[in-house]
This record gives C-alpha cells, structure tokens and sequence, in this order.
C-alpha cells in the first residue's frame, strides 16, 4: 500500500505551520521525520491521519482520495502524550477503542488483550491509566494505535519516556509491522535510535519537507586487531542477518576481529546540519 500527501499546507491564523509538505509512505518501509522544534512535524503528522484539515493539498491513499472517516480508519495515530481518559483502566481504554472501529464487545475484550500481552502491561490491565508511569502510557498508547489493525502508522516522539528495554521492544515491534506490509512513519528527536529502524528519512525545516534520503540499510564498522580507528572501514548491510553472515565469512577467513559494530553518527550529522541552516 501506499500514502501519498503532495502540497500540504496548514496554518493558524497568520502563522503558516506547514507551507508545503509532500510525503509518501510505502507499506514494508520505515520513514523517519526529523526536523528543529517548531518546524510543523506534528501539524503534519495531524493532517495525515486526518485530524487536521489541510487548507491546501491532497492526501492518497493507493492512488484514491479517501474521505475522513476513510482516512482514520486506514491510520494508527500515537500522539507524544497519552492524553486520553485518564480515569479508565487500560483494557477498558482499548476495548472502548476497539467498539468506537465497530467491533463486537468479546472481540475488542480479546484484542485488547492481545495488545497488552504485546506492550506488557498485562499485569497493568485493570490499573487506571492516570496511575501508570510516563513510559507504561506510552506502550499504552502505541497499543492504542495498532486496535483497528492499521495499514498506515503515524507516531510521534514515540519512545518518550520508554526505559531502554520498552525502546528496544518498540525498534523491534515497528519492523515485523513493517514486514507484515505496514507504512509506517516516526517522528523522533532520539536519532541514535531513529537511524537503527528507518530505511528512508524526510527532513521538514520552517513548515517544509525536503525530499527523502534512502538509507540503503545501516552501516557497519569493521576493525581489525591492532587497526587504527580511523582507518577502520565500514559497510552497509540491507539487515542484521547480512550483517552478521559477513562477520562470519570474514572469521571464518581467519580474520582478526576487534570491532563490528553499527555506525549510528549519520543521521545526527544530517540534522545537525539541518539545525545549523535553519531560518
């Protein structure tokens, strides 16, 4: 599946928020957005999953216009904050959810199980989302997003207040969604983490996307035993499983390995670089 969003453009009141912005999304893929505090990712984000009238542009999805409601249930939405009826238990939030997307009571129950069997906050089920810690909403709301089995998935900031181990789950459960055909895209200021999931990155300064930078796939370090540093080279695999068969041929080569390990400076370079020209 694809979105595609030509000439985006949002404002509020005499402040233009996004001027232009193009955006696709394919499914199996990655986006990563980046871009300065203030720069219109969120009013983006807003306007693709349809909570936001663009006052310019038009949003596809496979090539046809869809209407709101259309739109909205193609999409998964996780804002940065949970927000959203603090006084109710997290299975109730999910099952509610699940029969506002038309399923029966039994079926939104089970899934929303399911989601929080996938998040771990199953021992959390019946605790009221205003005692849960910042980082257990955000699972909370990731699992929120994924209720209708979305095709498309828009998120923000979404590893905000997530322990290492609740990002790692996070790295990982966005991948298999987009191996199960999912387009998916991820608004983050925590690059480092950002470059190890994306295949494709869209840049947004002063209300405005830049066209994507292909990540052909993360690139890896290779230093040999008693090698320099900054002589060491690196290479770019398509996955960790490629990666990891050309660490094995090289050991099995009788090669001395110190280092093999993801370069991850790349992204935060570009948008050092992209702060830096910011108007």
């Amino acid at each position: 599946m694809e979105l595609t969003a030509q000439g985006l453009v949002r404002g509020f009141g005499k402040h233009v928020a996004v001027a232009h912005a193009d955006v696709t999304l394919t499914g199996g893929r990655i986006t990563g957005l980046i871009g300065p505090n203030g720069a219109g990712k969120t009013t983006l984000l807003l306007m693709l999953a349809g909570l936001l009238a663009a006052d310019a542009g038009s949003i596809r999805i496979d090539g046809e216009t869809p209407g709101d409601a259309e739109l909205r249930r193609e999409i998964g939405w996780m804002p940065d904050t949970f927000g959203t009826w603090d006084s109710l238990t997290a299975t109730e939030i999910l099952t509610a959810f699940g029969r506002l997307y038309g399923e029966s009571t039994a079926r939104a129950r089970h899934r929303a199980a399911e989601l929080l069997e996938l998040v771990h906050l199953t021992e959390f089920s019946r605790r009221p989302a205003q005692e849960l810690s910042r980082g257990q909403k955000q699972r909370l709301g990731f699992a929120r997003a994924l209720v209708h089995r979305p095709r498309v998935l828009l998120l923000d900031e979404p590893a905000s207040g997530m322990d290492p181990r609740s990002r790692i789950d996070l790295r990982d459960q966005l991948r298999a969604l987009a191996d199960d055909g999912c387009a998916i895209m991820v608004s983050s200021h925590i690059l480092t983490e950002l470059s190890e999931m994306v295949d494709d990155v869209i840049a947004m300064t002063a209300g405005r996307t830049h066209p994507p930078a292909a990540s052909h796939g993360p690139r890896w370090r290779i230093r040999e035993v008693g090698q320099p540093m900054n002589t060491a080279p690196t290479l770019t695999f398509p996955d960790e499983q490629h990666a990891a068969d050309h660490l094995a041929e090289l050991i099995a080569a009788g090669a001395r390995i110190a280092e093999f390990s993801r370069v991850t400076a790349e992204l935060e370079e570009s948008y050092i670089a992209l702060d830096a020209d910011r108007t």
